[in-house]
Order: C-alpha cells, then sequence, then structure tokens
C-alpha cells in the first residue's frame, strides 16, 4: 500500500514515543505508551514513531501494542526505528504486524567522525549497508525510511551518494537529522536546497528533517527546511527529546498555521489560501501536551510557547487594555484554538452521572466504565469542596485517575502536623502488595518532607527524590493542585503525578505513583533494586507497625 502523500502539505511525524522518551526520567510503560498513542492520533498526527522494537521486550511489546489498537486503516502510519542490521529490521518488522499501514525508520551515521570512532567502517562499507539494509526493509512493507545519522555533519557530496544509493533500493522518505543540534537555519536549509539540487532521484522521495534543540534553533531550522523543500517534519509534544529535547510540534503547527500566507508559496500554494498545511486538529494540542507532561513527569515551563502556563496571559496594563479592545491587538492567535477554554460547567454536587458523562465526551475523552466511575466519585469530591468547577478541573480529574501505575503499595491514611512553632509530623498508613496495612510515622523540615520519610520507614524502596513540582489547575484558594516528581534509582529516574485539592494528598500520591513505577519495573525487567538483593524488591516491616 503506497503512503506517498503529495508534496504540497506538511506530513507531522511524531516521534514522542521514542526520541521524546529518551529524555531523562521520561520512560513510559506499555500502557501509558498506548494512552498517548490514542491521543497522538486524535490529534491527528500522519506517523506515530511508536519505538525502538529491538531495544528491549518492552519496548516491543508497546509497538506491537500500539500497531494493533492505533495502527487502524483510519489510523495514522505506525514505525518502528531499527539501526541497519538485519536483526533490527526483522524484530522492527514482527512489531508493526498487526498495523494496517507500517513503516520501518532504518538509519546508518554518515558523518566522518561517526563513521570513524562509533561504526569503524569506511565510506564504501556505509554506503553498501544502506543499501542493503533498506532494500531488506522493503521486503517486509512498502514504505521504508532511511536516515543518515549526523547528516547536518556529513560531507555533503557522500551524503547526496548514500541518499541516491538508499532511494534506489527503495527508500520512500529520506530524513535529514540535525542529530546534536549543531546547524543554524540557513545551513540546513541549504542543506536541504543541495540535496534536491544534488540527489538525482530525489524526487522519487519525500525529504524529512529531524532535529535536536541544543543551541534553541530546532523549530526555526526546520521552518528554514520547509521553504527549501522538506515536506516532512519529525518532532515531539512539548519538544521533549534528549539532552535539549527535539523541535516542538504545538510549536511548528501553530508556526504553520499562523503564517501560512507566508508559507503557502513555498508549497505551491496561492498565499491567500485557507487550506490547512498540516492535517492537525489544533484543538487537541492542549490537552495532548498536558497529557505527555503528566504521564512523562516532565514539567512544562510557563513561559513555553504555545502550550506553557503563560502563553495567553498578560500582564503588562498596556498589553491588557489593548486585547480588551480588540484580541489581535497582542494575541496573534486564539487560545481556543490549541482547544484552551475558560468555560465554566453547569454541573454540580447534584448533577449525575450521564451529564457528567456527556460533559466528558464534549472535553474529548472517552472513559471505559471503571475509569468513568473513579473520575465520576473524584468529581463529586470535588464539587463538594469548591463552588466553581471548570472544564480544567474535570480534566486534571480524568488525568489523574486514567494515568496511574498499578497500586502496589496503596495509600490508606495520611496525616500531618506542622506550624511555626511546631515539628512537621507525618503518620502513612499503606497498604503492601502482599495485603498488610503498615503505619509509621516521621518528623521532617516540613510536612511534605515528613510525610516522604514515613512512606520510606514503610518502603523499602531506596531512592533520590531529584525533582519536586507544584502547580495550580485554576486560580483560586480552592483549586486544585498538580504534583509532579521525579525519583532516581541508580542509573533510571521515575515520575510520579496526582492532583488534590490538598497539597499534601496529592504530594503523597504523586510519591507513591512514583514508588509504584520503580516496584513495577523491578518487576517487568527482572532486576534486584538492591545490588545485594536477588529479589525484585523488599518491604520490610520492621520500622513499621500493623494497623
Amino acid at each position: 500500500m503506497s503512503t506517498q502523500p503529495s508534496q504540497d502539505r506538511i506530513i507531522i511525524f511524531d516521534t514522542t514515543l521514542r526520541d521524546g522518551e529518551q529524555s531523562p526520567g521520561a520512560t513510559l510503560n506499555g500502557d501509558e505508551k498506548l494512552t498517548i498513542a490514542r491521543q497522538l492520533a486524535r490529534l491527528g498526527v500522519d506517523i506515530i514513531e511508536a519505538g525502538f522494537p529491538f531495544a528491549s521486550s518492552g519496548d516491543f511489546e508497546a509497538v506491537q501494542k500500539i500497531a494493533q489498537a492505533v495502527g487502524t486503516e483510519a489510523g495514522p502510519v505506525i514505525c518502528g526505528l531499527a539501526r541497519a542490521t538485519r536483526q533490527d529490521i526483522e524484530t522492527a518488522a514482527a512489531a508493526l504486524k498487526p498495523a494496517v499501514r507500517k513503516r520501518i525508520h532504518t538509519f546508518i551515521a554518515t558523518s566522518d567522525i561517526h563513521m570513524e570512532f562509533k561504526l569503524r567502517k569506511t565510506r564504501q562499507e556505509v554506503l553498501a549497508i544502506a543499501e542493503e539494509m533498506v532494500a531488506y526493509a522493503k521486503s517486509f512493507t512498502p514504505d521504508v525510511e532511511f536516515s543518515p545519522e549526523d547528516a547536518g555533519r556529513s560531507d555533503p557530496q557522500f551524503l547526496y551518494a548514500v541518499l541516491e544509493r538508499a532511494i534506489a533500493a527503495g527508500a520512500t522518505t529520506v530524513n535529514i537529522p540535525d542529530t546534536v543540534g549543531y546547524t543554524t537555519p540557513a545551513e540546513f536549509g541549504g542543506l536541504i536546497r543541495g540535496i534536491k539540487e544534488n540527489v538525482p532521484n530525489i524526487d522519487q522521495a519525500i525529504i524529512s528533517v529531524h532535529g535536536h534543540n541544543d543551541l534553541g534553533l530546532a523549530v526555526a531550522n526546520f521552518l528554514e527546511a520547509v521553504k527549501n523543500g522538506a515536506r516532512q517534519l519529525e518532532c515531539t509534544i512539548n519538544g521533549i527529546g534528549e539532552r535539549a529535547g527535539n523541535a516542538a510540534l504545538e510549536e511548528l503547527v501553530m508556526a504553520l498555521h499562523v503564517r501560512r500566507q507566508y508559507f503557502n508559496p513555498f508549497l505551491g500554494r496561492p498565499p491567500e489560501s485557507e487550506k490547512p498545511l498540516a492535517n492537525i486538529d489544533t484543538r487537541q494540542i492542549y490537552k495532548t501536551s498536558r497529557l505527555v507532561s503528566n504521564l512523562t513527569g516532565m514539567f512544562v515551563q510557563p513561559n513555553k510557547a504555545i502550550v506553557g502556563a503563560n502563553a495567553f496571559a498578560h500582564e503588562s496594563g498596556i498589553h491588557q487594555d489593548g486585547v480588551l479592545k480588540h484580541k489581535l491587538t497582542y494575541e496573534i492567535m486564539d487560545a481556543q484554538s490549541i482547544g484552551l477554554t475558560d468555560n465554566q460547567i453547569v454541573l454540580g454536587k447534584h448533577s449525575g452521572r450521564n451529564a457528567f458523562r456527556t460533559r466528558l465526551k464534549e472535553l474529548g475523552y472517552e472513559l471505559l466504565d471503571q475509569d468513568l466511575n473513579r473520575a465520576f466519585l473524584r468529581f463529586k469530591e470535588l464539587a463538594d469542596k469548591k463552588k466553581e468547577i471548570t472544564d480544567w478541573d474535570i480534566e486534571a480529574i480524568v488525568n489523574d485517575e486514567t494515568q496511574q501505575a498499578p497500586e502496589h503499595f496503596r495509600l490508606e491514611l495520611v496525616q500531618v502536623s506542622s506550624g511555626n512553632h511546631s515539628r512537621p509530623t507525618a503518620t502513612v498508613t499503606l497498604r503492601t502488595p502482599d495485603g498488610q496495612e503498615l503505619t509509621d510515622a516521621a518528623i521532617g523540615t516540613g510536612p511534605i518532607d515528613a510525610v516522604y520519610k514515613a512512606v520510606n520507614r514503610v518502603v523499602d524502596l531506596p531512592n533520590q527524590l531529584i525533582e519536586f513540582s507544584v502547580q495550580s489547575v485554576t486560580a483560586g484558594i480552592d483549586a486544585i493542585g498538580e504534583v509532579t516528581i521525579r525519583l532516581k534509582q541508580g542509573d533510571r529516574i521515575f515520575s510520579g503525578h496526582a492532583a488534590n485539592t490538598d497539597i499534601v494528598v496529592a504530594s503523597t500520591h504523586a510519591y507513591l505513583n512514583a514508588l509504584n513505577r520503580l516496584y513495577d519495573a523491578a518487576l517487568e525487567y527482572d532486576k534486584p533494586l538492591h545490588s545485594q538483593l536477588g529479589e525484585p524488591a523488599v518491604v520490610t516491616a520492621s520500622a513499621a507497625t500493623k494497623a
């Protein structure tokens, strides 16, 4: 089945689940990846790079699950990454098999520094491998993408030769990565232009770009690449990814949306054309951003373009006056265009389950009965505490209830005592995986520190808390607070997220959420959490008392 689109639009290739997951601490389990993949499909991305199947059994299973659940006839192309080796390609093909439309993305480095020190191969060897492995991938699927890794620092003449051979072998997309975020917009645009002018068979493939944000230039580089012939953009939600991250999908899409009259001629369209340049439902952008942030534990900075909390806020009196008189004075896009609304819902504590479900559907959420029941109970609890409930509150509830790790350790009680003339003390009661109910108490520098120390006395999972952040979902003293934390255990990082009107409760749940992920990872990968122990995890009651 051909997946070759026309050249008058931009293809959005999302790599949040592959390159984005390489962000330190952004490790996702299979269910979380599937949740994000479903939302990416609703967002309207053309291609989902679901993972690197050969990297681990967990990655293989996640790609396979996404291929089956999301890779439908009406869904996006599902892509798997593979090094230019037979084993990698075979594994990717097996994982992608359930997808109706599938793509194998294979790569090999082409810069002199990578070939000499990483691959230890000559140019001729790399040429031969690229050609052979693209042809091999083609035997599994007609849709094959080839990437010359570190193209931005490769010799242009050699790069042209590799691309020509890859296309001749069957590559339908050739991706030009700025692997280390080194190039500037003019250089990157010139690189794409050079490929268009010097690769004889380039008209047989789509030119794609992949870039990192080490110098803060990834989005600018991509937009310049579009002007010079690139038609596929490889990006991630919130710009997450290795080191400084990737080009941010939301920034690219909205730049093309807001400035389409400028970009139209570069795609052969009349400047006045109102036809979207990409097949993205921009109203899903904010929701997708929040989902990825919550599941990865990676906080979105307030001044982040498009999806940051301050993106549509105006502090300056002059700006406020202008916006009140006419939005376009200081706003170049409507907040509603990315799915951001200030709507107050009319539901209250007397509202029924059906009305709640209907509102969730209006917001774009389709929940299973079990998840709906939990979210509805949380909604009723919140309605007893807050006079006004916003759509943001509902989204926080839904995200909190549907995105939690398995509850190996469950909170039964948390109680704190603190003040300016007292020592912060916390008591917690937890139910452990073997069904025990354990209680302990601790003193800390503050109430949350005391809670975490008490939890650690019950749960013997050594870790280092490396990040703790709190943000309010809405304004007001009764606002829901969202807590995101990150724990480090060895060389692995685990995130936790929770929301509650009580920030101490939210903090406790977030910590347990991260601990449960840590415990779950030990069970999944069968690796001991203690170097001196052979079992996945140990829960001790030596410092705890049964409740």
